[in-house]
C-alpha cells in the first residue's frame, strides 16, 4: 500500500491523531512496537496562523518516527491554506485534514466534523490545500453528520477529485460521537467502489488484533487506524503485527515488560515537559491501560496512582504493583 511515494507494505496499521495523546514520546513508543505510520495531535489552523506557541510546538517531529503525518483543522479556506504552508516547513511526510473531530469546541464552530454540514466549503478547503503544498494531502472524516445524512460514498469520490492521496473513514456519524458501534459497511462500500483508486483507511472500534484482521478481510481496506485502544497500550501494534504477519511464535510482552513501557513513557513526558505536567500527561494512559484491569482490591492503589504529583511517588506505586502482578502471575521480576 502506498500514499504518494510512501511505501507501507501489506496491511499497515496506523496510530490515529489524538489531542493530548499523540505527543512525540508516545508516537515513538508506538513506532517502536510496529505502528506503520503515526500522526501528531491535530493542530488548529487559526492558532498556527497566529503563531500560538503551544500549537507551534506540536509541529515538532523526529526522523525516528517517520513516516509521520501532521493533521490540521479549521473552518475557512484562507487560514487552512496558510496553515498547510506553515506545516509543510516542518517536513512531515503528509498533511492530513481533519473533517471528523466531533467534539463541540471544534465541530460546533464549523470545523472538524462540522464541515459535514457544509460540503461545498469542505471541498473548497481540500482543493486549495492540495494546490498549496507539495507533500501528499489526505483527509480523515466520518460517515456523515447524522444517520439521515450518510454522505460518505459520494463524498469520497468528491474528495478524490480534489486531489487527496488517501482517505480515512471513521465508521460513525458526528451525532454518534464515540457512542454505539462503528459501522464498517459504508467503509467497505467506499472501498469496493470501482471509481475509487486512492487508499481507504478504516477507523473505529479496532481494539484487538482480531478486529484489525477482520477489517482487512471483511471490508478490504488498505490500512487500519487505531485510536483509543492505544491508551496505555502502545504494544498493541506489536500484537496486531504478530497476527497480521502470521508470526505465531512471537512472544507476548510480560506484565513486567509492560510496566517498563509505562514507566518509560512517564520518564519521557517528565523529561520533555516538567515533573508536574509530565505526570498529568501520563495519567490518561495509566487510567486506561489494561495492565491494571481486573486486579482485586486495586481501587485505592489506582486512586493513589492517579493522585501522585511526584515522580518518585508514582514510580514507587508502579513498582509495588509490578511485584504484586508478577507474584500473582508467577512471573519473575525483570
Amino acid at each position: 500500500m502506498k500514499i504518494g511515494d510512501i511505501e507501507f507494505g501489506p496491511r499497515p496499521v496506523f496510530l490515529a491523531p489524538m489531542e493530548d495523546v499523540t505527543d512525540i514520546g508516545f508516537r515513538l513508543l508506538c513506532k517502536r512496537f510496529g505502528a506503520s505510520m503515526v500522526y501528531t495531535e491535530f493542530v488548529s489552523a487559526e492558532a498556527l496562523v497566529r503563531s500560538v506557541k503551544s500549537t507551534i510546538s506540536k509541529l515538532t517531529i523526529s526522523d525516528e518516527e517517520r513516516p509521520v503525518g501532521i493533521q490540521i483543522y479549521g473552518r475557512d479556506v484562507a487560514s487552512m491554506v496558510e496553515a498547510a504552508k506553515i506545516v509543510e516547513q516542518a517536513r512531515p511526510d503528509l498533511i492530513d485534514i481533519n473533517f471528523g473531530c466531533p467534539v463541540k469546541k471544534v465541530a460546533g464552530k464549523g470545523a472538524g466534523a462540522g464541515m459535514l454540514q457544509n460540503i461545498p466549503l469542505l471541498l473548497d478547503i481540500t482543493r486549495e490545500v492540495v494546490k498549496a503544498v507539495k507533500v501528499p494531502v489526505t483527509v480523515k472524516t466520518r460517515l456523515g453528520w447524522n444517520s439521515d445524512n450518510l454522505v460518505i460514498t459520494d463524498l469520497a469520490e468528491q474528495l478524490q477529485d480534489c486531489g487527496i492521496q488517501a482517505l480515512t473513514i471513521h465508521g460513525r456519524t458526528r451525532a454518534q460521537m464515540y457512542t454505539g458501534q462503528a459501522d464498517w459497511t459504508l467503509i467497505g462500500e467506499v472501498k469496493r467502489n470501482p471509481r475509487i483508486h486512492i487508499p481507504i483507511i478504516g477507523n473505529g472500534d479496532i481494539t484487538t488484533p482480531e478486529e484489525a484482521e477482520r477489517a482487512f478481510q471483511d471490508y478490504g481496506v488498505d490500512a487500519v487506524m487505531v485510536g483509543r485502544a492505544t491508551f496505555g497500550r502502545p504494544w498493541i501494534f506489536k500484537e496486531m503485527r504478530d497476527l497480521l504477519d502470521g508470526n505465531a511464535e512471537a512472544r507476548p510482552l510480560t506484565v513486567s515488560e509492560k510496566i517498563d513501557v509505562l514507566e518509560e513513557q512517564l520518564r519521557i513526558n517528565v523529561d520533555r515537559i516538567d515533573e508536574y505536567r509530565g505526570i498529568l500527561h501520563t495519567r490518561r494512559h495509566l487510567a486506561a491501560t489494561p495492565v491494571f484491569k481486573g486486579i482485586p482490591d486495586f481501587r485505592q492503589t489506582r486512586i493513589a496512582m492517579l493522585r501522585a504529583s511526584k515522580m518518585d511517588e508514582l514510580m514507587a506505586i508502579l513498582e509495588d504493583t509490578r511485584r504484586m502482578l508478577c507474584q500473582a502471575a508467577g512471573q519473575p521480576l525483570e
